[in-house]
């Protein structure tokens, strides 16, 4: 992934791939539902969708795929009649943004969205530092096993040590609260491994990757985690929508990490697409 330096700290740039678009083909016949104006359509396909016993003799597979549309081009830029594009959806894998961004992400309704779980993906986590305990190096340990976990949209070392030791010490102040730590933290089948790696934190590491997670192990240490801590998420918009998104995501009035998920989901998306969203498109 790019790496890029703002305000003097180095940060990591997203990945989107496209995963999959509905195609034009569903607008236009939404559009040329409301008008009765399907013999008027570029598209052969569409110009003979509603003629008798059309559902036997629809081809689907020519609608999904038309390239373009004289009218949804009209009706978004002329008469800026804009429902008619909330029937063309496009699907994106998000990878490595931030859960800052996830907060503004959230703020456009209209779309659906399925985020990297920290209830079920912090095991490597909470095991890091439970092996920790096993050395008097307990930090040194610790830093060094998340490091090469890429966790966070900041890459800066630097201010990893600042960040990583928050996170240790968020879960020393809990070990010390709650006499059941390990038990919260652990399998119950991987306790054993505790006390038979007493005093070698990399091997009882290896041996808690190895053996059984601890079913939602993330419920009791959500609070460790910063904006800075990295998401993964499959987002799906409607045309309409992802045209609100780059209006204001891609804009210089908004928080530049969002900018930067804005600029490379436009990236992945296609021709079509960007004409009926953006003028500067042709």
């Amino acid at each position: 992934m790019e790496k890029i330096e703002k305000y003097h700290i180095e940060y990591e740039k997203p990945k989107v791939t496209l995963l999959q678009e509905s195609g034009l083909g569903v607008a236009e016949i939404a559009a040329r539902t409301c008008y009765d104006s399907f013999e008027n359509s570029e598209n052969d396909c569409v110009k003979n969708a509603m003629q008798a016993n059309a559902q036997d003799r629809m081809d689907t597979d020519a609608i999904n795929n038309i390239e373009n549309s004289d009218l949804l081009s009209s009706l978004a830029w002329v008469h800026h009649h804009h429902s008619i594009i909330e029937h063309a959806t496009l699907s994106f894998l998000v990878e490595g943004t931030s859960r800052g961004v996830l907060q503004e992400h959230a703020r456009h309704r209209l779309q659906a969205i399925s985020v990297r779980s920290t209830r079920y993906t912090m095991s490597s986590v909470i095991n890091a530092f439970v092996a920790s305990l096993a050395t008097e190096e307990g930090f040194d340990f610790f830093f060094k096993t998340l490091l090469p976990l890429n966790l966070f949209v900041i890459t800066d070392e630097d201010y990893l040590q600042i960040e990583i030791r928050a996170i240790f010490d968020k879960f020393v102040f809990q070990c010390k609260r709650n006499d059941s730590f390990l038990q919260d933290a652990v399998a119950k089948s991987s306790l054993p491994f505790v006390e038979e790696h007493r005093g070698d934190a990399q091997g009882l590491f290896d041996a808690l990757q190895a053996g059984k997670k601890k079913r939602n192990v993330g419920d009791g240490f959500k609070h460790i985690v910063s904006d800075n801590w990295k998401v993964d998420m499959v987002v799906t918009f409607n045309i309409r929508s992802l045209k609100n998104y780059f209006d204001l995501r891609d804009s210089g009035a908004a928080w530049f990490q969002i900018q930067w998920l804005a600029e490379e989901m436009k990236k992945v998306t296609p021709l079509k697409y960007l004409q009926l969203i953006d003028k500067n498109y042709k």
